[in-house]
């Protein structure tokens, strides 16, 4: 996978949560992962298909940072990983995908974005609907992670 077709969900994400919950996120080091468990609390998952590609996204938080973000974004405070917060996930979800649309728009690659799907709960598992190679990317905050997945045939 190339890093110009990764790095515009990569972008995204920093972009949507430095706008709409005025937090920064650090960049880790990307892997490749080999597995289906998520590293963190509640996911989000959202497939896409184009006439090029097929692929899909997933954005996996910690607790305690879906938590802040729930706070900054909509001033509400949550103890737990309720539907709100879910809710609140699915859209993050949706808005990073379409960041990224719009991006690899301009490069040519054409896709559609179906509706996200929400999974929660300790070691929960994500399956990409696709089967090319799953690129992680962790991202640190005082808060806890999230961790951002890739998967393009």
């Amino acid at each position: 996978m190339k890093a110009d077709f990764i790095n515009p969900f990569l972008i995204s994400l920093l972009n949507v949560i430095s706008t709409m919950a005025q937090l920064e996120l650090k960049p880790g080091t990307p892997k490749r992962k080999v597995d289906e468990v998520a590293r963190g609390d509640v996911s989000g998952l959202i497939g896409m298909v184009g006439p090029q590609h097929r692929g899909s996204l997933s954005i996996s938080f910690e607790k305690g940072l879906a938590l802040e973000i729930m706070r900054r974004m909509l001033g509400e405070t949550a103890t737990t990983i309720n539907e709100d917060v879910t809710d609140m996930v699915g859209e993050i979800t949706n808005m990073v995908a379409g960041g990224a649309k719009r991006m690899l728009d301009e490069k040519g690659y054409e896709f559609g974005m179906a509706t996200p799907i929400i999974v929660s709960g300790p070691s929960h598992t994500i399956t990409h609907g696709a089967d090319g190679t799953k690129i992680m990317m962790p991202f640190e905050s005082e808060y806890g992670r999230a961790t951002i997945e890739i998967c393009f045939e």
